[in-house]
């Protein structure tokens, strides 16, 4: 039984905030940020979207996309850090406002930046065991930064969702994960913003269980970088995508598509899954995309997406990236504002 992705949906914020901007009420060089980072600017949630809103509108877009009725989802997964509570789940909410009736499956997945990704797992097994006819999985955050730390360049909103099912535009030839206890990040309950390990979020960390991974699963299925047409890695930043793909062997034709995270930010959880939305909107029938997310903690996982001849009959408007370029800028007092860090009188 081939299985895979169906339908896709996305969903960005329409502010966005220069990183000029934030490095100029810090004090800092705006240049050294961007050529840092690799950052230029980031998406921000208005101040009534939160992780549902961002799963209900990119989930509602994959369905309208495909046509499927409500009723014959048979599980829905919404991987975030950002839950909008910390005791009820956002996946009954996605459920309600979508229309899928009562009898699905529903859990709240969270595992830093690849809860997405691993809701899209579960639902794969789930339909190929055929436990259920189709599963939405959602990766989706409204990431969290305290003010003047290096994060808040690049801590961003936006998310993804992808209805699992038989007959897909985009088949799962494979997937694996790469998993250890790396504590590079975290963010105990009650606390406002995460914590992380400063350059220790690097080597062993994130270049360690995407390089893993990415291995792992090419040398499973006797794949090298070249047969790929496109890559698309875990978006922390700007630069650690480019260094990955090229330790792998990747060149910047294959994972420039992706590379969302230079205009958007790291949507967390929507992160890989965003980037790889963009390459399903330009990708053709026959071509061959590896994606690997990353979740501090730690973990990976891969995938081999074989895209099929349905893509073409596909509806991919608008695009991931027309919505990138539709952002309205703001002041840092108005991130502000949007962020709820100041009253609004």
């Amino acid at each position: 039984m081939k299985a895979g992705v169906v339908a896709y949906g996305t969903y960005i914020p329409r502010f966005r905030i220069r990183a000029e901007e934030i490095a100029r009420v810090w004090g800092e060089n705006p240049e050294n940020i961007r050529s840092g980072l690799g950052v230029f600017q980031k998406s921000i949630p208005d101040i009534d979207e939160d992780t549902a809103t961002i799963s209900v509108e990119a989930a509602r877009e994959a369905i309208e996309r495909s046509g499927i009725d409500p009723e014959r989802i048979g599980a829905i997964f919404v991987g975030s850090e950002s839950h909008p509570y910390a005791v009820k789940p956002t996946a009954t909410i996605v459920g309600d406002a979508l229309g899928c009736g009562n009898f699905f499956h529903a859990a709240d997945f969270e595992f830093a930046c690849k809860a997405g990704t691993a809701g899209i797992q579960t639902c794969l097994g789930m339909v190929k065991s055929r436990m259920i006819e189709f599963g939405l999985a959602i990766g989706a955050d409204t990431s969290q930064s305290a003010p003047g730390d290096p994060l808040e360049y690049s801590a961003s909103a936006g998310g993804a969702a992808f209805i699992i099912g038989d007959k897909p535009i985009a088949e799962i030839e494979s997937t694996l994960s790469f998993t250890s206890d790396t504590p590079d990040f975290w963010r105990r309950e009650g606390q406002p913003y995460p914590s992380h390990g400063g350059r220790f979020t690097g080597t062993p960390a994130y270049f360690r269980h995407v390089i893993s991974a990415a291995r792992k699963i090419m040398e499973e299925n006797g794949y090298k970088a070249e047969d790929f047409d496109y890559a698309v890695f875990h978006q922390p930043n700007g630069k650690f995508p480019v260094r990955a793909a090229r330790m792998l062997g990747f060149r910047k034709e294959q994972i420039e598509q992706g590379l969302v995270v230079r205009m958007v930010g790291n949507t967390y959880s929507g992160s890989s899954i965003l980037g790889f939305s963009a390459v399903l909107d330009i990708a053709k029938p026959g071509e061959k995309v590896l994606l690997v997310s990353f979740g501090s903690g730690a973990g990976s996982d891969a995938f081999i997406f074989n895209i099929t001849d349905r893509i073409e009959s596909y509806p991919r408007k608008p695009a991931v990236w027309d919505k990138i370029n539709q952002g309205v800028h703001v002041d840092y007092s108005t991130y502000l504002k949007l962020r709820k860090k100041i009253k609004m009188k």
